[in-house]
């Protein structure tokens, strides 16, 4: 018999992709009777529950199980969902992914070869919606210029990295390094991994570990997003200052000469300068990026959807960093938790 393994995953209001994701481990080749389903909803108010209870009277020979998560954050209704789960590996994913058939027996594979304590794969950024520009912000979502050196967006080898998206790992583990840190609303899965690393634990990508996951719909979801990121960043930096990367240090910076020069500018023409050359060379690298997507995709629209939406990234994830470094969280009441929770990657 190999070894049990129980899918854990957090959900809030996913109605429109729950069943996207439960067909897709339906439709895993590893062993359906070696596997559970464990969901932690955040006491959804759309149609998810019933969703799900229908998926499951369809599909009696898969075991999915429901517990609530009443704190309706991730990280709550990502240990709620391990305090619920008995299998020997975990494998953590998010209500709006949707898993190649054989993620978890490759991820089981790699555990079992030694790989790494952690391992994960590669996310295949897919449009949520058919227009031009939900087109546009997939394509920047998985562009070097969007994400800098994120691997698990673009690695064609395997290889030890910093963190993986979603990511399986021995239930063992959890004695060594703890479970996720619920402080933290976003970047629960970076900490959880730089805690991995630190115990002198291997963070392992295969992009042979495939998943799609569907990236925001429209700007605005975007930049919130994105605000989200770089606010909470910081917050897992103060813990954790070691752990900060070009690619995380660059927007905030960016952001900060922007409003600086521009603060500036009305008085010293050096700074006008300044300013000017910073947007002109800006500009001269999201063009250059939405041509080179634009040719890839074969997306016309996309000469101005993906440098919109590559900017969109940049400025609100910096602006979300700095407002950290100058207001940290303060407690959230349990329907504010809810409705960012439902915006939270």
């Amino acid at each position: 018999m190999p070894p049990r393994v129980s899918v854990i995953i957090p959900c809030y209001n996913e109605e429109n992709t729950i069943g996207l994701l439960l067909d897709a481990l339906y439709a895993q080749t590893y062993p359906r009777a070696a596997l559970e389903v464990v969901i932690a909803d955040g006491l959804s108010t759309d149609g998810t529950r019933e969703a799900i209870a229908a998926w499951q009277k369809a599909h009696p020979d898969l075991a999915v199980h429901v517990v609530d998560n009443p704190r309706r954050t991730i990280p709550a209704a990502l240990n709620r969902a391990i305090a619920a789960s008995r299998g020997e590996i975990i494998v953590r994913l998010d209500a709006h992914a949707v898993p190649a058939p054989d993620y978890i027996a490759r991820s089981v594979a790699a555990l079992e070869a030694g790989r790494g304590d952690n391992v994960g794969g590669v996310w295949e950024i897919r449009p949520q919606g058919s227009g031009w520009l939900a087109r546009s912000i997939a394509a920047a979502a998985a562009h070097p210029l969007g994400v800098g050196d994120a691997r698990y967006r673009y690695a064609a080898s395997a290889g030890a990295v910093d963190t993986v998206p979603f990511g399986a790992f021995y239930r063992r583990l959890l004695d060594r390094i703890g479970r996720f840190d619920e402080t933290l609303l976003t970047n629960e899965d970076y900490e959880f991994n730089a805690r991995v690393r630190a115990a002198n634990g291997t963070v392992w990508l295969d992009p042979a570990i495939r998943s799609v996951y569907f990236a925001r719909p429209t700007l605005r979801a975007l930049a919130r997003q994105y605000w989200r990121y770089g606010y909470w960043k910081v917050q897992m930096l103060r813990r954790y200052p070691k752990t900060l990367r070009w690619r995380q240090a660059l927007p905030p910076l960016f952001v900060l000469t922007l409003v600086t020069l521009g603060l500036l500018s009305p008085w010293w023409r050096w700074a006008r300068l300044l300013l000017a050359a910073q947007v002109g060379l800006y500009a001269l690298a999201l063009a250059v990026a939405g041509f080179q997507i634009a040719l890839q995709r074969r997306c016309l629209p996309c000469l101005l959807g993906a440098p919109l939406a590559i900017a969109t990234m940049h400025l609100s994830w910096g602006a979300g960093f700095l407002w950290g470094l100058v207001r940290p969280p303060r407690p959230a009441t349990t329907d504010k938790v809810a409705a960012d929770h439902a915006t939270a990657e």
